[in-house]
């Protein structure tokens, strides 16, 4: 129900599986939780498939459906175009998006490449609309008390960050190529699904990375094709493969401008991980551990306590004091993954009615990219690569 003299945000939104679910149910309680000047309408949800399609608008709510992105596009009663569709969509969806005057909201990562992803940028500044892309465990209340943490100065000048982000559920070989292991589709494996993650929290909590070095690798070569997937999974052929061309996991070490060092991993070959995404930083005062499996805990240490009681603290981020927890429920009621979209959907709504992009926005997946694309070059050169270098050439 909207609410009375509210401004409202029509959405129109491509995509409707898997993120496609987490971006709907979030647009539908945001207002239950976050008093904000706009309100979101679930104007029309758009996929290929009629019958899919209708059935997703029916369950989570949406006005309306289209079968064709570009129809939707051109809708009078659209005001922000939201993309959850595979990788290779996104610059031509954003892109036509912005152009149309419309705010844009992009899964992750932004682009295929780099250039995708300036040109992507560009479109929206170019055309003045808002824009952002999901990152949504930055918006962990943990993780935001751990920021806080950080710029207080309350750890100190940071010297590591560890950082993995671990899964394990394409370890059978007869698991299909779905669309996330295609790399026409998604353009890396692991580095862009995974890595990408640890790779925003490391840029939000540590600073810019300076240069990289890493290796790619792809343990199962050749997988049954897909015959109709669902989500994460799909239904495999019996007697059809197709070669995997993307990378199984991602390993790389990275220094930062500010002097700070890191290691990153990220696989599917993790047995017994089903979504291990992890840091530790460390720095001369303290240190911090988070883990999304447990994304309502912050593990933190202090150097200046008394011996005898050294060691790490575990802190329950669930009271008024940190940050979007007070909307939510009383202290130590904990909350969940689907509120970490709601709280980045607040900030986005926000964002909107004050005429800002918030952070993470398109200049953050421009960044990202550009760390992304020089892991790659670094597992073929073997040699370590400046992101600067990269974000400079054209």
């Amino acid at each position: 129900m909207v609410g009375v003299n509210k401004r409202q945000i029509r959405i129109g939104m491509i995509g409707y599986k898997f993120m496609g679910k987490a971006h709907s149910h979030a647009y539908r309680d945001v207002s239950f939780y976050f008093d904000s000047e706009v309100e979101p309408v679930l104007q029309a949800v758009c996929g290929r498939n009629d019958e899919g399609v209708k059935e997703a608008a029916e369950k989570m709510g949406w006005l309306s459906y289209e079968t064709d992105w570009r129809k939707l596009i051109a809708r009078d009663d659209i005001d922000l175009i939201d993309i959850v569709t595979p990788n290779n969509a996104h610059a031509e969806m954003a892109i036509a998006a912005a152009e149309a005057g419309k705010h844009v909201f992009c899964e992750k990562p932004l682009a295929m490449t780099l250039e995708q992803a300036r040109r992507i940028l560009e479109a929206v500044e170019k055309n003045g609309v808002i824009h952002m892309i999901n990152h949504n465990y930055r918006f962990s209340p943990a993780v935001q008390y751990a920021k806080k943490l950080i710029e207080t100065g309350r750890i100190g000048k940071i010297y590591h960050i560890r950082a993995s982000y671990l899964q394990d559920f394409i370890m059978d070989p007869k698991f299909p190529l779905v669309w996330r292991l295609d790399k026409e589709i998604c353009g890396s494996g692991t580095l862009g699904d995974l890595a990408a993650h640890s790779i925003d929290l490391a840029r939000f909590l540590v600073g810019e990375f300076k240069e990289v070095t890493g290796v790619l690798e792809t343990f199962i070569k050749e997988r049954p094709l897909v015959e109709d997937s669902s989500g994460l999974s799909g239904k495999a052929s019996e007697d059809m493969t197709g070669e995997v061309k993307v990378d199984d996991a991602s390993l790389f070490i990275a220094r930062f401008e500010n002097g700070a060092l890191g290691t990153f991993e990220a696989t599917r070959f993790a047995g017994g991980n089903r979504n291990g995404n992890r840091f530790e930083i460390n720095g001369e005062k303290g240190s911090i551990r988070w883990d999304a499996e447990k994304m309502n805990n912050l593990e933190v240490y202090f150097h200046d306590d008394e011996p005898g009681l050294q060691g790490f603290r575990n802190i329950t981020c669930t009271e008024d004091i940190h940050p979007f927890a007070g909307a939510y429920w009383p202290a130590g009621h904990i909350i969940g993954y689907e509120h970490t979209f709601i709280n980045l959907i607040a900030e986005l709504l926000h964002g909107i009615s004050k005429g800002i992009s918030p952070s993470p926005n398109f200049h953050d997946g421009v960044r990202n990219q550009a760390v992304l694309a020089a892991i790659e070059t670094s597992s073929t050169t073997k040699e370590w690569i400046s992101i600067s270098s990269l974000l400079e050439e054209r």
